[in-house]
């Protein structure tokens, strides 16, 4: 056997070393908005909300449940349901549960119908399924709404009588006209012609000095910084939408906070090592970070919210490659550096 064939033997041999280790499961995802102006639809006016329960339930051809799993929407709205074992979830459905407390911006009402479960991908008994968004609404509606797009019929107006004829009194005949005296002719004027000043000598503005360059766009900088330049001082002005005393559970949902507690702030994330567990939680929050500083960075942010909870909903070794992913886009795959200068 050559050295080719050799080591597509032992390739072969890890990689169905890896496959035995896959647990199988299937995971539900998808999106909560609080429909503000209570229309039963998306718009410009929604956005997505936090803390609202979200229940998705499967029933057999009797209507009977079988299945059903309840979980709460993290930061951005966003909620990811679990089912172990890999189980057929295309007679299942996701909605707002109207049995939690709902979320502390008091739009939990549950709104529209329920939402039908869709295969994304299967891949060796593992299942990934999204819905379309689901709704919630307020008690009352946002005063500044548009109006209906029906419109209103305008009101009949009655009809007006008839108005009554008025006699007119007879033509009077025109007074005679006594002939005026001929017109006499008016002398001739010729008209004086005003002499015309000599023209002012053109008056031009100076040439205007070239404007400066424009400052740059840091939003739209090439960056990526390591988890030790944001637990730097001198870089704190960086720290936006969120600061280093925000709890993990708070920006990661329910998921981070099973597994790291509720009490773990950003800061003591950035400083987490020894076990692959920690290295994600240290890699994503640096790569959560970055995703606000430039939108070039290789993951957005509600994309961050969403790896994090399908590696923690995963095996120790999709946790692992999850944080090398993260630090590798955090190290800017080696052509990308850190834009960072020292706050003021």
């Amino acid at each position: 056997m050559g050295l080719p064939q050799q080591l597509f033997f032992v390739s072969f041999l890890i990689f169905a070393a890896a496959i035995d280790g896959i647990q199988g499961d299937a995971m539900v995802t998808g999106t909560v908005f609080c429909d503000q102006c209570k229309d039963g639809q998306r718009s410009w006016f929604d956005y997505p909300i936090s803390g609202v329960k979200v229940k998705v339930t499967c029933t057999d051809s009797n209507g009977q449940i079988t299945m059903s799993r309840e979980e709460t929407t993290n930061w951005f709205g966003n909620y990811a349901v679990k089912f172990d074992g890999a189980p057929d979830l295309s007679g299942c459905f996701s909605q707002v549960s109207d049995s939690g407390q709902g979320s502390e911006s008091g739009c939990s009402a549950p709104a529209g119908p329920a939402q039908k479960l869709r295969l994304m991908f299967r891949f060796f008994d593992m299942e990934m399924y999204a819905t379309d968004s689901l709704l919630s609404q307020p008690a009352q509606p946002m005063p500044n709404c548009p109006k209906s797009t029906n419109p209103i019929p305008a009101p009949v107006t009655p009809a007006q009588p008839p108005p009554v004829a008025v006699p007119v009194p007879p033509a009077q005949p025109p007074p005679v006209a006594t002939p005026a005296p001929p017109a006499q002719p008016q002398p001739v004027v010729s008209p004086v012609t005003p002499a015309i000043p000599p023209p002012s000598p053109a008056f031009r503005l100076p040439p205007m000095p070239p404007l400066p360059p424009l400052p740059p766009a840091p939003f739209l900088e090439a960056s990526a910084c390591p988890s030790k330049s944001w637990t730097m001082p001198e870089y704190r002005c960086y720290w936006r939408m969120v600061n280093p005393e925000t709890k993990v559970a708070v920006v990661f949902g329910s998921l981070a906070a099973s597994r790291y507690g509720t009490d773990l702030t950003m800061m003591q994330a950035l400083q987490g090592r020894g076990d692959p567990y920690r290295t994600l939680l240290r890699e994503g929050v640096t790569s959560f970070l970055n995703s606000y500083n430039t939108l070039r960075f290789p993951y957005n942010t509600i994309g961050v919210v969403q790896h994090m909870d399908w590696a923690l909903m995963g095996s120790t070794r999709s946790v692992l490659l999850t944080g090398l992913r993260f630090m590798r886009a955090n190290s800017g795959y080696g052509t990308v550096n850190c834009s960072f200068t020292p706050c003021k």
